[in-house]
Order: structure tokens, then C-alpha cells, then sequence
């Protein structure tokens, strides 16, 4: 049977549409907020061991101003970490052992970033300390005093996780995201 030209070029044109927008969809901005989500929940799977690392508040008491909020892909707006208001007025602790591995001003702002080893690094701003660059920190002891600046609210800290050099919720370190339940649909 004999296709007219026109229709043969039809329907290629309409088959190469159909895979164009099937590749955007899939690997375009969707396809990458599913890789750059791939650590959120790699980390998710992961919650009940990481929740028990037995990592600790770096204020012994504050009120949770900012919960974390996962951005859509690696550079989409959204908040990578936790906001804290310390309601004591006491210095900054180390939510686990690690070794420093920055300390200084980054635009404006005091940044401590803590190394604990297995991949997960934490960074607390604004603050102000006198840790150099590969001090060891022991859980619990003060590494640090809530200073001015930032994108967080005056007299707030700024609370991020890193695992594998993705953000992931601290939550999942301190046991405060409930576990997923599938609920029936219909």
C-alpha cells in the first residue's frame, strides 16, 4: 500500500514532536528536580538511621522560626536548612563530633561549617568563634555565639546539613520527621 509523501512527513513531524516533548519532559526541569531531589530522598530512606547518630539541637533551647523546604532542583529557590531562635541566650553547641572545616565571613556574615565525617557536613550562621580550621568539636560543647546578618531574621541561626554535598532536612538527624504514611485513595 502506497503512503502519500505529505502523510509520511506528517507523521514523522508529529513522531519527532511527541519525542521532543516526552525528552523535555523526562530530562528537562521536572527530570532534573527529580536527580536533584534523588539526595532528599535518598536521605528519607535513610531517616532512621541517620536519626540514630544520636546528633543533638546546637541551642539547648529555641523555638523553630524557618523549617527546611526542598528546593525544586539543585539551584531552585527554597530554604537549605532549619531557623532556630535560641531562647536562652547561651552559646551555640556542636550537634555532633567532628573537626572544623571553615570558620570566618562569608558577605558580611560569621559561617561555621563542621565536618562529621560519612559525608555529612553542617554550617550554623550567623555566628561568631574563635575555632580555627581543624579543631575537633565534641558533641555538646559550645563552638560558637549567634551574631547579626544573613538572610535569617535578627537573633535567629541558621541551621544546614550537607550529606554527600546535598542539603537535606536537619530534622532527619534530630528525629523530627515523621515517617510517610500511605493513606487509601479512594
Amino acid at each position: 500500500m502506497h503512503v502519500p509523501a505529505f502523510r509520511r512527513r506528517r507523521f514523522t513531524l508529529r513522531l519527532t514532536s511527541f519525542l521532543l516533548l516526552a525528552t523535555i519532559l523526562v530530562a528537562g526541569p521536572a527530570g532534573a528536580a527529580r536527580r536533584a531531589d534523588a539526595g532528599e530522598r535518598a536521605a528519607t530512606a535513610e531517616s532512621g538511621e541517620l536519626a540514630s547518630l544520636g546528633w543533638m539541637w546546637p541551642a539547648a533551647s529555641f523555638r523553630l522560626v524557618h523549617a527546611f523546604v526542598a528546593p525544586a532542583h539543585r539551584y531552585g529557590p527554597g530554604h537549605r536548612g532549619i531557623d532556630l531562635e535560641p531562647l536562652a541566650g547561651a552559646a551555640l553547641r556542636a550537634p555532633a563530633d567532628g573537626a572544623v572545616a571553615f570558620a570566618g565571613q562569608v558577605a558580611g556574615r560569621g559561617i561555621l561549617t563542621i565536618d562529621h565525617g560519612g559525608g555529612l557536613v553542617t554550617t550554623l550562621e550567623p555566628v561568631s568563634t574563635t575555632l580555627a580550621v581543624g579543631t575537633h568539636v565534641v558533641r555538646g560543647t559550645p563552638i560558637a555565639l549567634l551574631t547579626l546578618g544573613g538572610h535569617a531574621t535578627p537573633g535567629t541561626l541558621h541551621f544546614g546539613v550537607r550529606l554527600h554535598g546535598e542539603y537535606i532536612n536537619p530534622m532527619l538527624l534530630l528525629g523530627g520527621v515523621p515517617r510517610a504514611v500511605l493513606l487509601p485513595c479512594c
